[in-house]
């Protein structure tokens, strides 16, 4: 019989590439979850985004900042009442952290007021799982991922992505964060190393930071 998680909304968080889709596809069919998928394959501004970043910065992030809201409230706001649980691969947060990166300062200021207004309608993750990965295994996955847009990431543009997520997890320590160091892992082929992070996540954790390292070598 599958363990139950212990809390009823779960996020799924990670740089690009870390597995975050993949691992909270597997959950959600173990858990019989309501699956929150970040809805980015349409929007029309990404492909444009990485060919020209300056230009489509800020029309980019601000659709996100909407498309998140709107699913993030159909479906965690207004959760489905035959699913218990729900499991999503992103965080509202997730909207900041890219934006910093993405956009000029004065764009960022005006983004910054936005997300704020809307953020107090959000509710936080009961659980919220950190998958990290270094940046060659991020670049690996996204090889062989192969969507086309996104081979030309730098390694630059993913480590300061790591590190904005880093900043966010330290200064939100108030909530359950489980930050899963993944460089050895392949949960997707490996039954086992799924299987262990399966019951990690069954687990019961006080608010903060918990860093599970090394676990299965």
């Amino acid at each position: 019989m599958l363990l139950e998680p212990a809390y009823s909304f779960i996020a799924i968080e990670g740089n690009i590439g870390a597995g975050k889709t993949s691992l909270a596809q597997k959950l959600s069919n173990d858990f019989n979850a309501q699956l929150v998928l970040e809805e980015f394959e349409d929007n029309s501004f990404l492909p444009k985004f990485y060919e020209d970043a300056k230009r489509f910065a800020f029309p980019l992030e601000m659709s996100f900042l909407a498309s998140r809201f709107n699913q993030l409230k159909r479906n965690v706001l207004e959760p489905d009442m035959f699913n218990q649980y729900i499991v999503s691969d992103y965080i509202f947060a997730k909207c900041m952290l890219f934006s910093r990166i993405t956009l000029d300062d004065d764009e960022y200021a005006l983004y910054k007021r936005l997300f704020e207004i809307i953020n107090l309608q959000m509710k936080q993750p009961d659980l919220l799982v950190y998958l990290h990965n270094p940046v060659e295994k991020l670049q690996w996955n996204i090889s062989n991922r192969g969507r086309a847009y996104e081979q030309n990431i730098s390694d630059e543009y993913l480590k300061n992505l790591s590190d904005a997520y880093f900043q966010y997890l330290h200064a939100n320590e108030h909530l359950r964060i489980l930050i899963i160091d993944c460089a050895s892992l392949d949960f997707v082929n490996n039954e086992d190393h799924y299987n262990n992070i399966r019951e990690l996540i069954c687990k019961e954790y006080k608010p903060g930071i918990h860093n599970i390292k090394w676990l299965f070598e």
